[in-house]
């Protein structure tokens, strides 16, 4: 039985490494906080999505539903770091982009919403000033900023901390004992806090233990969500059709990752198939040569009937690599993942982003004049700039 906290590991004996780190990370919260390092607001809706753990806790699958949620109704741009790429500076995505250019994660959202903005910066400041001020991008209504919980030189009108229910907090440590990024009361800046891949079959009492283990203030709203997997679909074969997992029963399954938490995934197949074989690399893999030739090799001396499982993340970064054999192509396939809302709390949270979105937004169709018999060079508070804060609103 899985229980929180039970993917973590902390390393006793880096304890005093990370006294050091922590208290650089608390030096630099300060500075934050004393106004010494300066936070700039935007005149635009600004949604920050992070977490205080080292990778693995759901980020993209939130802000996927995030897209979902408001690319009908406003225009939204995703900004990302976009973490190993080979390019500089601000890069805004288009049909020619590819991986390389901007990243595993963008690229992927980049495939799956081609109709949002989907840029990377290192400087988030930056990168907002350019997709408010380019005419590309100017009609603009919301930001995503993507992996931005520490990037507090940006002041979001919703900072968003996402929290693994395997890896809570309260039982983990800092750098490079454990995996937090910075202490635990760094949860005091988040608006929004949610708890991700929960099991489904969660009690009412565990979800009021996990509420007083977080021990959130008033103004803070807690959440919790769970995965939904959905079909597997083929990467190169496109004459074949998508996969239910129910159907890999009899199927001897190769789960190839290179993903921070590949854990999780083994897990919520064994349900499905008792055969499965991880092959795992690191975080954000690029694949090389030897890498190919492992995946070749491994699956090649598995026994038939045999299937690749792989992340939409992965599939991004080895659609294009070469090398990979034709048995490996005719049966590699990705499993999408999607989050769900548990505790009927969906429309509750859907609601507080929409609300936030309409209120502050400079071009949506959601803003409706207060007075549309109001002289056009009237004077009112939506002429001004404003600071926008989640917490007000």
């Amino acid at each position: 039985m899985r229980t929180e906290g039970d993917f973590i590991k902390v390393n006793e004996w880096l304890t005093p490494f990370s006294w050091f780190y922590g208290a650089a990370v608390r030096l630099r919260n300060q500075l934050f906080d004393f106004g010494i390092l300066k936070s700039r607001a935007f005149n635009i809706p600004v949604i920050a999505v992070g977490n205080i753990t080292v990778g693995g806790s759901g980020k993209t699958p939130h802000v996927e539903y995030l897209i979902r949620l408001l690319q009908d109704k406003v225009k939204v741009a995703i900004l990302s770091r976009g973490y190993k790429r080979k390019t500089k500076g601000f890069v805004l995505a288009d049909k020619d982009s590819t991986v390389a250019d901007i990243g595993d994660e963008p690229f992927q959202m980049l495939q799956k919403f081609p109709d949002a903005y989907i840029a990377v910066d290192k400087d988030r400041c930056r990168g907002i000033d350019n997709l408010t001020t380019d005419s590309a991008t100017s009609d603009v209504d919301v930001i995503l900023l993507d992996d931005a919980f520490q990037h507090r030189y940006v002041k979001p009108g919703i900072n968003m901390l996402l929290v693994d229910y395997h890896r809570l907090l309260i039982y983990d440590k800092l750098l490079p004992a454990g995996r937090l990024r910075e202490p635990m009361k760094g949860k005091s800046r988040a608006d929004i806090v949610i708890i991700t891949k929960c099991p489904r079959d969660l009690k009412p009492m565990e979800f009021r233990v996990l509420t007083k283990t977080m021990s959130l203030y008033p103004y803070q709203d807690l959440y919790f969500t769970t995965l939904e997997y959905e079909k597997l679909k083929p990467i190169f074969a496109d004459d074949k059709p998508s996969i239910p997992l129910d159907d890999i029963k009899e199927q001897n399954v190769m789960l190839l990752t290179g993903i921070a938490s590949p854990k999780q995934m083994m897990l919520d197949l064994q349900p499905y198939t008792d055969n499965i074989q991880s092959l795992t690399f690191g975080d954000h893999h690029n694949f090389k040569s030897k890498d190919i030739r492992l995946i070749n090799e491994t699956f090649e001396e598995m026994a038939s009937p045999k299937i690749i499982i792989t992340t939409e993340k992965d599939a991004v970064r080895l659609e294009n690599v070469e090398g990979l054999s034709d048995e490996v192509k005719n049966n590699i396939y990705i499993l999408p993942v999607h989050i769900k809302f548990m505790l009927e709390q969906e429309e509750d949270f859907n609601s507080k982003i929409i609300s936030y979105v309409r209120k502050n937004s400079r071009n949506s169709i959601l803003v409706k004049p207060k007075d549309d018999n109001k002289p056009k060079d009237s004077h009112h508070s939506g002429d001004r700039p404003r600071t926008i804060s989640f917490r007000n609103n």
